[in-house]
């Protein structure tokens, strides 16, 4: 494994190009775009305002920089780096904004919710989309880049329109059986549209493309609801993440709940792998020692190192009791994602802040917890094999496999805090992030068997 020097980010902005051949950062208002093998500079873009987001096309041609403050995005073009375009949405505000499938339209979303702008950089037309709701996911696109879904909230009901992406017209129009739905998000295989209710309300419902209901699934009532969903890569399962701390899996043929898996605070199955990570003390020869340190030594000395042990059956994990009266609770499934070759499903219990619990599919039962020194910021499958590196607010990057995990201490100077991660496409690099900066991981290229 190897590692990039560090460089400045702010916001945790730095992306992968979809190609696989750039990587995007930001620093206040500047864009930096790298060559992602030799991390040399290609192009610096120099933005109006400090950017909070950005997001490639999907062809990796155009890169688009949003500035909420200001209501402003900005577009810039690698093949031809003199090209800029500006979007201002005025008075009407900008809280979000995106790429359409194809890489030539921009989708803004006003202050309020009050619409949704369409921008086309090919034919400088706008298109607007009425009464868009206010939730957290309330624009799905099909993974093949046909038909997007957007929830609508109009006469104090929640509506679903289709759109096909080509011409934006109107495909479909139907409202839903949610008292304040909360988010949408399409099947892989766009077939199926799930849809889903306010924790407030445990509520799933699932609609074709035609938008006739094909399931409602409720695992309970009167109580705080559903969390997280995800969907497997090949559309046969979708994982339901509550707030009871247990995660229900539906099937594709009858959408039907086929197991739950349950998240208590002792593992007391003695096929479950228990992989914990313990501290050691770094084993430094007096005679290696120079002064001043070298980089490497000076990192292996002063930071603390681990490794993973495996624990004894049964295995009691720090449970931390959710304040009652407080907003947001720390409680139930907050992160949920299935390996690309389906086989595994990764989940984390916030009851439970330092686990991740790692389920089999083919079997439906707990294959591995790894629990951890410090809270589970962020986890990641790689894209090409089932591998997952997990982060955990400290120096150290964590990554699992079948074959089984390992402790990886990123060799910095100074204090480098990752809280979050991103995988190339290749499953050969990562980008690891902390609040202020960035290194590359290089991984050795494992044959998958």
């Amino acid at each position: 494994m190897d590692f990039s020097e560090l460089f400045k980010v702010s916001g945790l902005l730095g992306r992968f190009s979809p190609d696989g051949k750039c990587l995007a950062s930001c620093v206040q208002y500047r864009l930096i775009i790298r060559d992602v093998n030799t991390l040399q500079i290609l192009h610096l873009y120099t933005c109006l305002d400090q950017i909070q987001y950005i997001e490639w096309s999907s062809d990796s041609l155009f890169i688009l920089c949003a500035m909420y403050k200001r209501g402003i995005v900005q577009v810039w073009s690698l093949e031809q780096p003199d090209w800029h375009c500006k979007i201002d949405e005025g008075s009407a505000g900008l809280v979000a904004s995106c790429w359409s499938p194809d890489g030539r339209h921009i989708l803004n979303t006003t202050e309020f919710h009050l619409r949704i702008t369409v921008w086309s950089l090919c034919t400088k037309s706008v298109s607007y989309i009425k009464y868009p709701k206010a939730c957290q996911q309330g624009i799905a696109f099909t993974k093949d880049g046909r038909y997007m879904a957007v929830a609508e909230r109009r006469d104090c009901k929640d509506f679903v329109s289709l759109f096909v992406c080509s011409n934006w017209q109107l495909l479909r129009h139907f409202d839903t059986e949610t008292q304040d739905l909360f988010g949408i998000e399409w099947a892989p295989n766009g077939c199926v549209l799930a849809v889903w209710d306010t924790c407030l309300e445990y509520k799933l419902l699932l609609y074709s493309l035609d938008g006739s209901l094909l399931s409602t699934y409720q695992a309970y009532e009167w109580s705080l609801g559903i969390k997280s969903i995800a969907w497997s890569p090949s559309s046969q399962f979708l994982a339901i993440g509550s707030y009871d701390e247990k995660v229900r899996i539906l099937n594709h043929v009858t959408w039907k709940k086929i197991t739950e898996f349950e998240h208590p605070a002792t593992v007391t199955n003695a096929k479950t792998i228990v992989y914990k990570e313990v501290e050691k003390s770094p084993s430094v020869e007096t005679e290696r020692f120079s002064f001043p340190p070298t980089r490497a030594l000076a990192s292996s000395v002063f930071s603390t190192q681990s490794k993973y042990d495996v624990s004894q059956i049964p295995v009691s994990f720090q449970y931390i009791k959710p304040v009652a009266d407080r907003a947001n609770p720390k409680m139930g499934i907050g992160m949920l994602a299935f390996s690309p070759d389906n086989c595994f499903l990764a989940t984390k219990n916030d009851n439970i802040p330092n686990a991740v619990w790692i389920w089999d599919i083919q079997k439906l039962k707990l294959s591995v917890v790894l629990e951890q020194l410090c809270a589970i910021q962020s986890f990641q499958w790689d894209p090409r094999q089932p591998r997952l590196a997990v982060c955990t607010g400290n120096s150290k990057v964590y990554l699992w496999s079948p074959a089984g995990c390992v402790t990886v201490q990123v060799p910095t100077e100074g204090d480098f805090q990752i809280v979050s991660l991103c995988w190339h496409p290749s499953g050969d690099s990562m980008v690891l992030l902390s609040k202020d900066n960035f290194c590359v991981c290089y991984l050795e290229r494992e044959e998958v068997k």
